[in-house]
Order: C-alpha cells, then sequence, then structure tokens
C-alpha cells in the first residue's frame, strides 16, 4: 500500500449506503472517478460503489430503502445503476474480467477488493475509500485504499495503468482513448510505457464500435483544451484510425503571413479558440474540419504562395461521408456543412465591400448561426502578427455591424420568399419542374440584391415583366 490516508464523508447518499452495508453485513467502497474527483478537490455528482458480495440484491436494497428511482440491472456483470435524489449512482460487484482477443467483452468472475482495482484502466481511477462503519470491516470507514499509488500518479500528473498497458489495451482497446482523454482533460502526461503500448496497440481498435469511438473523440473535443489530445492523437498514429482526415493535415504548409506555417497546428489553435468562447462541441468540430479539404486543394502559386481554392464547398460536401463513417447524429450534419462552406465568406465581403446586398445573403444563408459563424471565423485568426489580427479583428467588426443594421431593417434571417412555387404555377400556367425553381431563385436573388422589396405584390410584378427573359437565359 503506497500510503495510508483518511477522508472525512459527509455525503448523505454515501452514508445511507455505507450504514445498509453494515446492515446487510456487506462490505462497500466509494471507488474510481469520485475517489479520484474528491483528492483533486473537484466536485462530482456520479458516485460508483463496490461491494464484496450479491451487489444486485444489495442494490435492489439501496433502491428501496432510499427511494432510488430508474433502477437498471445487468445481471451477466453484477452491475446495477439508479439515482438518489439528484445523484447518479452505479453499484457493482467485485469482479475479475477475462476477454477473448477478438472482442472487448468480457467474462467476469467474483474478485476480491484488490483485484477489482486492479482491472480498472488507469492508476487514478483505481482507488477505494471505505464507508462501512462495522469494526469487522477490512478497511476503516473514511480509509484510502490506493494499491497502484494513484495519489503519486495525481500530484505527478501521469496517466499510468495498474497493470501492464499491453495487458489493459489489449483486453479493452477502448482504453487507448480514454487514456488520451484523461490526459487531455487534466493536462496530465502519459507515462512512457503507456504511450509506447498506445503506439503499439492502436490497431487494436479495429474491435471498437465506431459509435463507442465517437462518443471518446467528441469527449476529447470538450475538454477545456482539445488541442492536447488532438495532438496527442497524431503524435502516438492513433488519429489515423480514428480520423484519417485529420491525419492527414500536418506538413501542408500555407501563407506564412496568414496562418500558422503548418494546417494541423493552425486547426488546433482554431479548435482551443473555440474552446474559450463556447461549450458547442459541434462548433468546435466545426473548427477541427473547417480545413479539411486542404490537403487535396494545394497549390502553389509563384508570388503567392501556397492556395487552397474550393476547400470551403470541397470541405462542406465531404462532411456527409464522414458523419456517415463516425455514425454521427444526422441532425448536425447541415450545421455543420453550413460552417465550413461559408467560413471564408465574412472576410471576402470584409475586403470586396460590405454591401447590403452581400450582407443579406450571408445573414440568408447562415440563417440563426450567423454568430457561431462569425465565433468560427474569429477562432480562425492564427497569426502571431498583431497587425494582422488587428486588421482581421476589424474587419469582421464591420461585417457584424453592418449585418446588425441589415437584419434590424429587413428581419433577413427569417426571411421567406414572398412568392412560392404555387404561386408561380398559377401566373404563368407552368407544370411542376425546372422552370419554376429557376423563377423562384430569381425573386429571391431579386429582393437579397435590394432590386426590388420583399413584397408579394412587388415579386409579382418582377415576375410578369422579367420572366421571360430569365428563362431564356437558363
Amino acid at each position: 500500500m503506497a500510503r495510508k490516508k483518511s477522508f472525512h464523508i459527509d455525503n448523505p447518499v454515501l452514508l445511507g449506503i455505507g450504514e445498509l452495508a453494515d446492515s446487510a453485513g456487506v462490505q462497500a467502497y466509494v471507488v474510481g472517478g469520485y475517489v479520484r474527483d474528491r483528492i483533486m478537490k473537484t466536485e462530482s455528482k456520479d458516485i460508483d460503489v463496490m461491494v464484496i458480495g450479491d451487489s444486485i440484491a444489495f442494490s435492489r436494497d439501496v433502491e428501496r430503502r432510499l427511494k432510488g428511482t430508474g433502477l437498471v440491472v445487468f445481471e451477466k456483470f453484477r452491475t446495477a445503476q439508479m439515482t438518489i435524489g439528484d445523484v447518479k449512482v452505479e453499484i457493482v460487484g467485485a469482479r475479475k474480467e477475462s476477454y477473448d482477443t477478438a472482442s472487448r467483452k468480457p467474462h467476469v468472475q467474483e474478485a476480491t477488493l484488490e483485484d477489482d482495482l486492479a482491472r480498472r484502466d488507469f492508476t487514478i481511477n483505481a482507488m477505494a475509500i471505505g464507508i462501512n462503519k462495522s469494526k469487522s470491516a477490512k478497511y476503516k470507514f473514511g480509509e484510502l485504499v490506493d494499491p497502484f499509488d494513484g495519489v503519486d500518479a495525481l500530484s505527478k500528473k501521469i496517466i499510468d495503468t495498474p497493470l501492464d498497458p499491453a495487458e489493459t489495451f489489449s483486453e479493452d482497446p477502448l482504453r487507448i482513448l480514454r487514456a488520451i482523454r484523461f490526459a487531455c482533460r487534466f493536462d496530465f502526461s502519459l507515462a512512457p510505457r503507456v504511450r509506447e503500448a498506445i503506439e503499439q496497440m492502436k490497431e487494436r481498435l479495429s474491435i471498437i464500435s465506431q459509435e463507442r469511438i465517437t462518443d471518446e473523440f467528441m469527449k476529447v473535443l470538450s475538454a477545456s483544451r482539445p488541442a492536447i489530445g488532438l495532438k496527442l492523437m497524431q503524435d502516438t498514429g492513433v488519429m489515423r484510425i480514428v480520423f484519417s482526415e485529420i491525419s492527414e493535415m500536418p506538413g501542408v504548409e500555407q501563407r506564412q503571413d496568414h496562418h500558422h506555417k503548418d494546417v494541423f497546428l493552425h486547426t488546433l489553435k482554431v479548435v482551443d479558440n473555440l474552446a474559450q468562447v463556447t461549450d458547442n462541441v459541434w462548433l468546435r468540430f466545426a473548427g477541427l474540419v473547417h480545413d479539411i479539404a486542404k490537403p487535396d486543394t494545394k497549390k502553389f502559386i509563384e508570388g503567392i504562395g501556397w492556395t487552397f481554392h474550393g476547400h470551403d464547398e470541397i470541405g462542406a460536401r465531404r462532411m456527409k461521408k464522414i458523419f456517415q463513417r463516425m455514425r454521427m447524429p444526422m441532425d448536425k450534419l447541415p450545421y455543420v456543412e453550413k460552417l465550413v462552406r461559408l467560413h471564408l465568406r465574412p472576410m471576402a465581403l470584409a475586403i470586396e465591400g460590405v454591401t447590403d446586398s452581400a450582407v443579406r445573403r450571408l445573414l440568408f444563408e447562415a440563417g440563426d448561426d450567423f454568430e457561431d459563424l462569425m465565433k468560427l471565423c474569429r477562432a480562425d485568426i492564427t497569426s502571431k502578427n498583431k497587425g494582422l489580427i488587428d486588421e482581421y479583428s476589424r474587419n469582421y467588426y464591420l461585417v457584424e455591424s453592418r449585418a446588425k443594421e441589415v437584419e434590424e431593417k429587413d428581419k433577413v434571417r427569417n426571411w421567406r420568399p414572398p412568392l412560392n412555387g404555387d404561386e408561380i404555377m398559377g401566373l404563368f400556367k407552368l407544370r411542376p419542374g425546372k422552370e419554376v425553381g429557376i423563377l423562384k431563385k430569381a425573386v429571391e436573388s431579386a429582393v437579397l440584391d435590394g432590386l426590388i422589396p420583399n413584397d408579394h405584390d412587388a415579386a409579382v410584378e418582377f415576375l410578369k415583366l422579367q420572366h421571360k427573359k430569365i428563362l431564356s437565359e437558363t
């Protein structure tokens, strides 16, 4: 045992579970993240309790006596989950696990407290605190059980495994991503042996479901400094397995007066910039992928340097396949596509001239996501040149100011065309088809360009005068 330490326990849920454990003659311990967070002096609303004995029967007793709700039981894994008040509680029986090489589903056996802690992912999660007050309990009430020096790992800011990391990752390869996620979350380093095992065993991730991989990846993006985890993924080769398009970014140069020389390092900075201003993980994801097509659109032009023409549109078009492959929620796809497609528009607008018609079009296309688009644009400023930063910031301020004026005047974000397809067909005796769409688009453009007011009668008059010309030119 690395050290003896005791904690004052005043959590009413833990006190209640401990009393029930004493009554039932069951040894009980709070384990894992709650203990880690307690040592780090951070709050945790999730409680994991490990018992020696019949964990399912004990869980049902806890639910009944402590007025738990939503009890879910996993008999095979000797685990139960419930909510007590506003606390999520998981009760598990102490167990050992063994795995087949082609699966991460474990074979479970009853075990001792020490066996149970040994099977856990990292030493910072392999600690327990006794919650029995009974004198017959192996460990005293509030006593820390730390057989793998988890407290020492916390003080040194190291992610290490209780057992050989090769064994830990072979049994459950998802722990490869969890190691990176915890390093990112706490700004810890990977123990050298853990890093080496990740590099050697990353291909084992192939047996993990895509949903689980994506879930861990999005948790990395949700951290306060996602770049720590993203760079670890790249440096260990894990990014190539999880998100191959991002892994191709390093070494892709761009104009040094505009961004970092390396597209990957620039992208990391963009994501971290966004993390400072938003918890919206899908906006952060848009920041991650906004330059995803640069490796394939790279072209060197003498006197200018590397260019990436069309990377915004090509990147947006790639999003659907990426979402499908990574099993991401498809209802988030239009949002990400939109931000990738439009991320260059505000700067181009500022350079070419902030006209009302251009602003109307941008507001119309961005809709309710205009503010998020501008957050992405501002995060995209990663130059170390203060003069350039000030210039870009002024340009974006100009766009935002004009957008506010236009929005107040025209309400363009909630704008709907003054004529619908049925009315256009009625006006010109047309059948459904391409011509209706062309005329409808012409009305939309006329309003957005300020040629006609956003008014039904004005739109009718415009089409009566222009419809033959419009159709003849297409």
